[in-house]
């Protein structure tokens, strides 16, 4: 009878396998025996595990781009992504987990309990935090949600296969309130390389940036948009800092069709294409993640944003009018790549499968150890105003780009 009463009583939680994705049940703390038994059992009045499906009408998480009517009359104006119908995620084997404590809010000040876990600092913000999986002593960042965006946060790792560029969360409790997403904690990202190191090596550059392309062509390959794409994105998983991946599908755009076009206006301010800013109907979303990686290589090879200036409007004009100029001491394929992506024009972009196959990640071989660069000249210096040390942050923060 405590198994019954027990099942009937309790609150549902879920578990995002390998398999799939299970519903289960919680109270705060760990199913007693019977009750874990009772699960599956057919017994009348007894609660079952159930897959979680999609809703055909399950909206998408998204953020978007928004700047003051003063700033530039032409600047992106809030509209609606496309959307269709959305598939069913498949059911998957009973697993029973350890259900997660019963934390009732995004801000977490003090270590908290959490199933296995134990919640520290927050890292970015007050949905991002380090994580301790107490059986291993493994460190984990633990991004948290709403519970009611579960679906459009875990849709994109339904939809895409694994791959060795793109990590998933090793682990998500969803209870009525919250959803806690668990990703190995990395070992800093491209960003902050970059700006540590200004100019990198082409054949460093070659190596990082080939694996960058690997995964959004994957992406791409399984009907994923991934917008919002930028250096600070991509995350080591050695202490080496060679080996890359995408840190998460947050804000990616899962796609029903063939057609990629977007309505709506997101991305970072130094990454964003410029048919996004000019065009009043819609846009190749697969186009636009291309320009904002060719944005990341210029980055990666010159030190600094192709465009820059700390006026939005004026930063927004020289990326409508696709004006750059490459670095000195570039070779001719590394050039040719940066032009091939940075093409004002959307269709005469390279695809992202393209980008695999150029001269330039060919002749640089994947070497057995990435060289280091010991050398600063004076052009690798950041110039004057909004650089690396800044721009991303100043452009989330002061600029009101994200809602």
């Amino acid at each position: 009878m405590r198994s019954r009463e027990y099942l009937m009583t309790a609150t549902p939680y879920c578990i995002l396998t390998k398999m799939g994705l299970c519903l289960f049940v919680q109270d705060g703390g760990s199913l007693p025996p019977k009750a874990a038994h009772a699960f599956g059992s057919s017994k009348t009045g007894e609660m079952r595990a159930s897959p979680l499906a999609v809703p055909a009408n399950a909206p998408s998480r998204k953020k978007r781009l928004e700047l003051d009517d003063d700033l530039d009359t032409e600047c992106p104006s809030q509209k609606q992504a496309r959307s269709g119908p959305q598939p069913r995620l498949p059911s998957c084997p009973l697993t029973l987990n350890p259900p997660p404590a019963p934390v009732h809010a995004l801000d977490v000040t003090t270590p908290s309990r959490l199933g296995p876990y134990v919640l520290l600092e927050p890292e970015e913000g007050s949905r991002t935090y380090r994580a301790l999986h107490c059986p291993t002593g493994t460190e984990y960042i633990c991004k948290v949600y709403p519970a009611c965006e579960r679906l459009a946060v875990l849709e994109p790792y339904w939809r895409l296969p694994h791959h060795g560029h793109v990590a998933r969360p090793a682990e998500v409790l969803a209870g009525t309130q919250l959803l806690y997403a668990f990703f190995l904690r990395p070992h800093g990202d491209m960003h902050s390389l970059v700006r540590r190191r200004r100019r990198l090596p082409e054949p460093e550059a070659a190596a990082l940036f080939r694996q960058m392309a690997a995964a959004l062509a994957h992406c791409h390959q399984h009907g994923l948009v991934l917008r919002d794409l930028k250096l600070r994105r991509f995350v080591f998983t050695d202490r080496e800092r060679t080996k890359l991946v995408l840190e998460n599908l947050e804000d990616a755009c899962v796609l029903t069709g063939p057609d990629d076009s977007l309505w709506d206006k997101h991305a970072c301010p130094a990454y964003v294409g410029p048919e996004i800013l000019s065009s009043r109907a819609s846009y190749s979303g697969k186009a636009a993640d291309v320009w904002s990686l060719g944005v990341a290589l210029f980055t990666m090879l010159a030190g600094h944003y192709p465009f820059q200036d700390s006026e939005p409007a004026l930063l927004f004009g020289k990326i409508r009018r696709g004006a750059f100029a490459l670095p000195e001491g570039l070779s001719a394929p590394a050039r040719c790549l940066v032009r091939c992506l940075l093409r004002r024009e959307p269709t005469e972009r390279l695809t992202a499968s393209g980008i695999l196959l150029h001269p330039w990640l060919r002749e640089n071989a994947i070497p057995a150890a990435l060289p280091r660069s010991r050398h600063c000249e004076a052009d690798q210096v950041v110039p004057e105003g909004p650089g690396l040390e800044e721009a991303e942050e100043e452009g989330e923060r002061d600029m009101g780009l994200y809602g």
